[in-house]
């Protein structure tokens, strides 16, 4: 193989060949570095490895890899906010790989194949207890079974999934979609008991005779907020609201629908409205789009469908049918401030949507864990809370709240659980650089923009809960996968081979790379030049 032994401790300048001539005082070497798309994976995907297997149209080779880390790629391929797109240094040219759709575009095939994991553990006898069906506790269990232990999820709900079926709308997420792949892990062997509350946790960690659990309780309390009401018309949190279309009901509203809040919550709730009937919902933020968490194309896609959002407002009192409401404006630090100036607006009910807290209560009895002061829980570096062998993750720690967020600490956890088991500590392996985008030589760069992924039109998305994002085609994904630069990784060009003057590169053959022959090697770094992934560098003569 190619690779060859480099300092990782200090990054070299990929930027700079420092080629020095027949004086051979550097000499190039052989080493791949981190994409970086893989590096902005919350949920730590091999997504340039999966990529390239798509590009040799090994579809089934590329979903196993893909599992390797994130066991709901259909699930994912829709509703992540793809931070692996904003790392992608295609973005800095003509918009970055469309990853997402490539996720989906696998995962739906596995799902449409009937395709399982592949895996060889041998049964380790352990049991694991994980508390909640969200994602952060499928992700755990999943790769806990993977690893051979025996996993039961007990949660609450009267369907798994979690924030994932309770809180994100079918038009983002369908709910078959979700289902095909949390059957999947089930099939694994995890035992998921629904409509079951854990209230001790202790008790029923020493009664089911677990030898670790983990906590992975999602943020299901709205957050609460005192506005002075007179003869308030009906007042709902969204996260209960959501939860009843979720399971199937029809709340009535009304015509005119506000919802209060600037996260993709709000989002939801308003876009829901619309669905449910509303003729119109309308969404109050304090803030301007530039300020708000929500992301800005949800916002774009709410306005599209006819949602109204009234920038730079905040409630200050609820009347029956009516709302007196507050002009603001951003300070130099972007924070809004009163102004004196009010409105009124007319709304036959009101969503709050201002954010979610989660309920602690069941690890409240156990001494030792340790709690933030916004009811989070505090674990250490191997996401163990100060209670040996109880782990908690998701919502339940201090942490960004998104679907792939929790899936990359349900794997975290489930390591160090397995380590744990194991009597070992986990060790995570040291991270290679991340190579920028200057550090690539593109020779055979071509302008090839991202493929614009289908969507139904405004005027029809309101009309059902059907998906509103399609999929690209066949061709599509193939594509888009030719667009992947290989960032850091050798793909065997044959660049470096071509480029050396003195026949010192020497191939290997397919899937094998290659090797330097340092005999003949004048240090020229024409080869590191040519080399249009940074897989090679130059390093200081040993």
């Amino acid at each position: 193989m190619h690779k060859q032994t480099m300092d990782m401790t200090v990054p070299p300048d990929l930027s700079k060949s420092g080629g020095t001539g027949p004086a051979v005082n550097r000499r190039p070497v052989y080493q791949d570095f981190m994409p970086p798309c893989n590096s902005a994976c919350p949920a730590g995907e091999n997504i340039q490895g999966w990529l390239a297997l798509v590009h040799e149209k090994r579809y089934h080779d590329a979903w196993q890899l893909l599992i390797e880390n994130n066991p709901m790629p259909a699930v994912h391929g829709r509703v992540c906010y793809h931070p692996c797109e904003g790392g992608c240094n295609r973005e800095q040219v003509d918009g970055a790989v469309s990853i997402h759709q490539v996720e989906r575009f696998l995962g739906d095939m596995a799902i449409e194949q009937g395709w399982q994991p592949h895996y060889t553990s041998r049964k380790t006898g352990k049991r694991v207890l994980v508390v909640g069906a969200g994602p952060s506790g499928l992700s755990a269990a999943y790769h806990l079974a993977r690893m051979g232990h025996t996993v039961e999820i007990r949660d609450a709900g009267t369907r798994p999934g979690g924030m994932m079926y309770f809180g994100i709308p079918a038009y983002r997420l369908p709910r078959d979609v979700l289902m095909a792949e949390i059957q999947r892990i089930e099939r694994m062997g995890v035992k998921i008991t629904l409509n079951h509350k854990v209230e001790d946790l202790q008790k029923e960690k020493e009664e089911g005779a677990f030898d670790a659990v983990f906590v992975a309780v999602g943020a299901h309390i709205s957050r609460k907020v005192d506005i002075p009401a007179r003869e308030a018309g009906r007042i709902l949190d969204a996260v209960s609201y959501l939860r009843e279309v979720g399971e199937g009901q029809r709340p009535m509203l009304g015509r005119k629908v506000a919802v209060y809040g600037g996260g993709n919550t709000a989002m939801d709730a308003a876009r829901t409205a619309k669905r449910l009937g509303a003729e119109e919902a309308m969404i109050i933020y304090r803030r301007d789009i530039d300020h708000m968490p929500a992301h800005k194309f949800e916002a774009e896609e709410a306005m599209e469908e006819g949602v109204k959002i009234n920038w730079l407002r905040t409630i200050s009192e609820l009347e029956l049918n009516q709302i007196k409401i507050e002009k603001m404006v951003l300070d130099e630090n972007g924070r809004p401030q009163p102004t004196g100036e009010y409105e009124t607006l007319e709304a036959d009910a009101v969503i709050l949507a201002l954010g979610q807290n989660i309920d602690s209560e069941l690890m409240q009895g156990i001494p030792e864990i340790e709690f933030s002061e916004d009811g989070t829980v505090q674990v250490d570096e191997h996401m163990m809370t100060a209670h040996t062998g109880i782990f908690a993750g998701g919502d339940m720690v201090p942490s960004e709240r998104t679907v792939t967020i929790a899936t990359g600490h349900g794997k975290h956890a489930a390591r160090n659980i397995h380590a744990f088991l194991s009597g070992q500590v986990f060790a995570p392996k040291a991270k290679s650089p991340v190579v920028p985008f200057d550090a690539l030589h593109i020779w055979y760069y071509t302008d090839t923009e991202q493929t614009t992924q289908p969507v139904v039109p405004p005027e029809q998305r309101t009309q059902s809960f059907d998906e509103v994002l399609g999929n690209l085609t066949e061709e599509e994904i193939r594509y888009e996968v030719r667009r992947c630069y290989s960032c850091g990784n050798c793909f065997e060009c044959d660049g470096c081979y071509g480029a050396c003057p003195e026949d010192a590169i020497i191939k290997l053959g397919a899937g094998r790379f290659y090797q330097i022959d340092y005999s003949k090697c004048t240090g020229c770094s024409a080869c590191v030049l040519q080399c249009p992934t940074a897989a090679i560098h130059m390093t200081d003569k040993a």
